[in-house]
């Protein structure tokens, strides 16, 4: 067998039998699940699953009479209808939206600067929490009495989702305005894995000592930052959590919409926790193609049995290597039923691809971008001295075991194992 066969089919007998393993409960969808609901079968008993924006009967008279604020984007819905327009339908007294990464309605590159001004559709004012502010001033939240936050997030530690509702929960602590959150099922919910952030390595894609794929849903980690402490001068806010219903950690749940523009399915869902470290590195991992952290590779690699040409795309206009063939891999077609009961980090993508990459002094980002998706500077010169993965994996165990243990105080549903 020659390389080009044989490397994705070690790939794929690496999630086949050398991921550990969980316990999972199997979760069935209808034909007509909604963008709030799906179905979840446990033992003999079929039950709905419901995101915390759907029940309406539980929050709707925590807004009655009050100044709100939402931070949300164009996750935001109930059912065919966005938050908003549930809201105001209601009559709730919407002043201001705060806009996360890639914007309100999401159409923003990473990284974009997203700006001020006025949604087009209601003319409620929208503020920009990416950019120059990320945390709301005392301007911004005055007259507000509380803020809602509902945006789907994929349990990964470097998406910015978290940092922004943490940022908003330390303004809203700081100015006595209370903080809700609509909770929602987390896709990679289902397992918890990689090394703990160093606190001197954080920034905007880690704000706290957590691991890469810290297995909780929203509600749960605002609930974690809170209690421990972790705001800026340890202030907590007045914290509510509206909860999912019917759902657990081994709940399988498939995003009705892409949660950003470069993450269209739920292999890409899967994929990015473990893909994602390219973006410290000269690899792409797909922006500019339609395979976006589904696929990788690099103009001058010699040992891929696949090639792409990334191509300025909505959510990718300034894509790595644009217009230039580069040779890698595709995860396509991997299971995913294999991505939902292995559930860990797979380090193999990455350390194959450093080993068989010619000019390894240009692999790594100058800016070292690298360490802070990593949480450390530790991960990359593991790799440079060609450790191995379960080497590697060992190292940060200590500091696993230590987080699941603060994890464990702060969870609102039946976890996984």
């Amino acid at each position: 067998m020659n390389l080009k066969m044989k490397i994705p089919t070690l790939l794929i007998l690496f999630l086949l039998f050398t991921a550990s393993k969980c316990d999972k409960k199997k979760a069935t969808k209808s034909s007509n699940t909604t963008q709030t609901e799906a179905t979840t079968s446990t033992e003999n008993t079929t039950l709905q699953l419901k995101v915390g924006a759907a029940q309406l009967e539980e929050y709707l008279p925590q807004l009655k009479n009050k100044n709100v604020a939402l931070l949300v984007n164009q996750t935001s819905t109930v059912e065919e209808t966005h938050l908003v327009d549930v809201l105001l339908k209601e009559g709730v007294a919407i002043k201001k939206i705060f806009a996360p990464e890639h914007g309100f309605r999401g159409q923003a590159d990473a990284g974009e600067h997203v700006k001020d001004g006025k949604d087009a559709k209601t003319g409620i004012p929208l503020i920009s929490l990416y950019g120059k502010n990320k945390k709301p001033s005392p301007q911004h939240l005055s007259g507000i009495d509380i803020v809602v936050f509902d945006i789907q997030d994929v349990g990964a530690r470097f998406y910015t989702y978290i940092s922004s509702m943490s940022y908003v929960m330390e303004a809203c602590a700081e100015n006595n305005v209370d903080f809700m959150v609509l909770d929602r099922p987390n896709p990679n919910g289902h397992y918890v894995d990689g090394p703990v952030l160093k606190k001197e390595y954080q920034s905007f894609v880690g704000l706290h000592p957590i691991p890469v794929v810290h297995g909780m849903t929203v509600g749960e980690y605002a609930k974690m930052v809170n209690g421990e402490g972790w705001l800026k001068n340890k202030v907590t806010c007045n914290l509510i959590v509206v909860k999912c219903k019917n759902y657990d950690h081994n709940t399988f749940y498939e995003l009705p919409i892409k949660p950003s523009p470069n993450l269209p399915n739920t292999h890409s869902i899967y994929l990015y926790p473990s893909l994602c470290f390219f973006e410290g590195t000269e690899v792409s991992a797909g922006r500019g193609t339609q395979n976006q952290f589904q696929i990788y590779g690099h103009p001058d690699f010699k040992k891929g049995d696949y090639n792409f040409t990334p191509i300025p795309r909505p959510g990718a206009r300034y894509p790595k290597h644009e217009g230039k063939t580069c040779n890698g891999f595709d995860l396509t077609k991997l299971d995913l039923e294999e991505f939902q009961t292995h559930g860990r980090l797979n380090l193999r993508y990455l350390i194959h691809f450093y080993k068989n990459f010619e000019n390894k002094d240009a692999f790594f980002l100058k800016n070292k971008f690298f360490d802070k998706l990593a949480g450390n500077s530790t991960l990359r010169w593991q790799i440079i001295k060609g450790k191995g993965e379960e080497e590697i994996r060992e190292s940060w165990q200590k500091d696993l075991e230590a987080f699941k243990k603060i994890r464990k105080k702060y969870l609102l549903y039946k976890d996984f194992g």
